[in-house]
């Protein structure tokens, strides 16, 4: 019988987090929300050179990880990075980057 690992509570939020990330495109609009107060799809899709489609299952992505909220403004979505969950993001990554134990030598290094 295959034992279940328990994950803390950070790093399942840290790889939720790092998985939206996980992409230029997504990194992208991040940077570009990030310069905005908030931003209509339409203005997404004009900087990036993907297709809407495309833009929209990124969106999707940032959404779920709650990085980003949406509202709808009929007939169009009003996006903004969610400053909350993006000051949680900057120190879980912050913390995971910050360890001092990692070990001195490593793989010959």
């Amino acid at each position: 019988m295959k034992k279940e690992k328990d994950y803390t509570e950070k790093q399942e939020l840290l790889a939720r987090y790092a998985k939206a990330m996980a992409h230029p495109a997504r990194i992208a609009i991040m940077d570009f929300l990030a310069s905005q107060e908030s931003c209509f799809f339409g203005d997404i899709h004009e900087v990036l050179p993907i297709a809407k489609a495309t833009v929209s299952q990124h969106l999707k992505e940032l959404k779920d990880s709650g990085l980003i909220q949406g509202e709808i403004e009929a007939p169009k979505v009003r996006y903004c990075i969610n400053k909350e969950n993006w000051a949680k993001a900057k120190l879980l990554f912050v913390e995971f980057y910050n360890k001092e134990n990692v070990k001195k030598v490593c793989c010959d290094n």
